[in-house]
């Protein structure tokens, strides 16, 4: 046609699951009522843009006391394979269409059409996909479809924000995938490699996609990406691109998920711009800050327990060692998405009783309990 793609956008598209070109991929006619919105746009002016300084509680204990998310912000979920990425993300739908009767828009990039499946039916058994709207371009389709997929789902997630004024939550799995494609491609025009063999015109191509992701007056889309980390290695030249537009990022541990302790959520290394005194108030900063030095110094101190055993430590040492093996095991929780598999119905926890319970735990209040309790 000469033009550039664009894909068909209605509030009837909530609870379908699409393409790339919009098109139902469910098995049902194409939604009614539409209007077009091109996929390639460009940001919106920077002075309609708003700064995102308020945190988004999501009900995850680890999450809202070490690492919250900020409302209108970016966030990463980082980690190899099989340590709870997606699971996570389904949560955060969970969290949103309950806490903030908000909406999300789920970008599937490259990932095994297996998980996008095994998505869309847990989606629909925990009532949430009314309230969602799946994109895929899974890992069978081109690296045209992958590259583009992420832009197509981002469109429908401006669309809901200026239309419908909700909280939009912006969904992609995985972003790593996103790049990968952009590599495929930059190889078929035959562009010379850069940096450890991507694309050399690779930070365009992230921020052209992240730039778009912004906070207006209307509406706020709050964007969680998963991101695969190629060997755990968090030094990786596409890691970094794409940790440099984040504001809040949640590294997984395989140490974690392979103690069973879920979400695997690594407490030192996961970190947020929100973690302000001037933003999160003196009681929350000063308690998680306290539950991060009783986590560091048992990690600092695990080696020295393996080889000597716990008895060696001194009093002060000990006691904290086993507060943060209790605050370590009461930082994990059941989750709603997940409940069907477990056998154990999910939980979602306020931030004020986190922040008080860690501080009984702190004070020593807990210490007569056992850790299994």
């Amino acid at each position: 046609t000469g033009s550039s793609l664009d894909v068909p956008v209605s509030i009837e598209c909530l609870g379908r699951l699409l393409n790339l070109f919009g098109e139902p991929l469910d098995g049902a006619p194409p939604p009614g009522g539409q209007t077009y919105r091109k996929i390639l746009a460009k940001p919106r002016p920077l002075h309609e843009a708003r700064a995102a300084t308020e945190a988004l509680e999501t009900g995850i204990k680890v999450i809202d006391l070490l690492c919250p998310f900020v409302k209108g912000g970016k966030t990463g979920l980082f980690g190899g394979a099989g340590v709870g990425k997606t699971v996570l993300i389904m949560e955060f739908m969970h969290a949103v269409a309950k806490l903030y009767k908000g909406v999300s828009v789920f970008a599937g990039v490259g990932e095994r059409i297996r998980e996008g499946h095994e998505l869309w039916r847990e989606m629909q058994d925990a009532g949430v996909m009314p309230h969602a709207l799946m994109i895929f371009g899974q890992m069978d389709e081109s690296p045209g479809v992958r590259f583009r997929v992420g832009l197509t789902a981002l469109t429908y997630a401006e669309y809901m924000r200026d239309t419908m004024g909700k909280e939009v939550l912006f969904l992609m799995d995985n972003a790593y995938r996103f790049v990968q494609a952009g590599s495929e491609i930059s190889g078929l025009l035959g562009r010379m490699p850069a940096t450890m063999g991507y694309q050399p015109t690779l930070m365009t191509e992230v921020a052209e996609l992240e730039d778009r992701i912004m906070s207006t007056a209307i509406g706020d889309i709050t964007s969680v990406q998963a991101v695969y980390v190629p060997a755990d290695d968090m030094t990786g030249t596409a890691v970094s691109a794409i940790l440099n537009h984040l504001d809040t990022r949640v590294i997984l541990s395989r140490a974690q998920a392979s103690k069973g302790i879920y979400p695997a959520v690594d407490p030192l290394e996961s970190s947020s711009k929100l973690m302000d005194r001037h933003l999160l108030g003196d009681r929350h900063y000063t308690i998680a800050e306290r539950v991060r030095e009783h986590l560091s110094r048992y990690r600092e101190l695990e080696d020295i327990i393996t080889m000597l055993g716990i008895e060696e430590l001194s009093p002060n040492d000990r006691s904290i060692v086993l507060r943060a093996r209790k605050l370590q095991r009461y930082l994990t929780q059941p989750f709603f998405v997940v409940a069907g598999h477990t056998g154990i119905p999910g939980v979602s926890v306020p931030l004020t009783d986190t922040l008080y319970d860690c501080e009984a735990f702190l004070r020593g209040e807990f210490d007569e309990l056992p850790e299994d309790q």
